[in-house]
C-alpha cells in the first residue's frame, strides 16, 4: 500500500482483522482512540471491530504492507481506486468531483466488504 503525504482513510471499523507493517516512511494510527506513530520497520495489530484510522502526516511517501484476514479486502480497493502505471507511480490527480465520487463509491461499498465508516 502506497500512502502520499496526507493520505489515509477516515475512521472505521470491520469485523475482521488487520495488520500493518510499515516498509518507508512512517505512519500515524489512531487505534481506540489512542494516536501512535508507527515507523518503518514496526507493525501494528488492528483486532476486529476496533475504531480505527491512518494518516501520513510525515510530509513524504509512506509504504506499508496490509494483511487482513479473512483475505478479500482488497477486491474492496480495486473497486474504489484508481489503477496506477507501476508501483512507483504518482498518484492521481483528481479533481473534487472525481474525489466526491470515490468517497460516495468507498461508502455505499463498504457494507458489502464488511466495513462501517464512522
Amino acid at each position: 500500500m502506497r500512502v502520499p503525504d496526507g493520505g489515509g482513510p477516515p475512521p472505521h471499523r470491520h469485523d475482521f482483522e488487520e495488520m500493518f507493517t510499515i516498509l518507508d516512511g512512517e505512519i500515524e494510527f489512531t487505534f481506540r482512540g489512542e494516536k501512535h506513530t508507527v515507523q518503518a520497520g514496526s507493525t501494528i495489530n488492528v483486532p476486529a471491530n476496533a475504531p480505527h484510522n491512518f494518516r501520513n502526516v510525515s510530509g513524504a511517501p509512506a509504504r506499508m504492507l496490509c494483511m487482513c484476514t479473512p483475505a478479500g479486502q482488497d477486491e474492496y480497493f480495486l473497486r474504489i481506486g484508481d489503477v496506477v502505471a507501476g508501483k512507483d507511480a504518482p498518484p492521481p490527480q483528481l479533481s473534487e468531483g472525481e474525489l466526491m465520487e470515490r468517497r460516495r463509491r468507498a461508502a455505499e461499498l463498504a457494507a458489502t466488504y464488511r466495513s462501517e465508516f464512522l
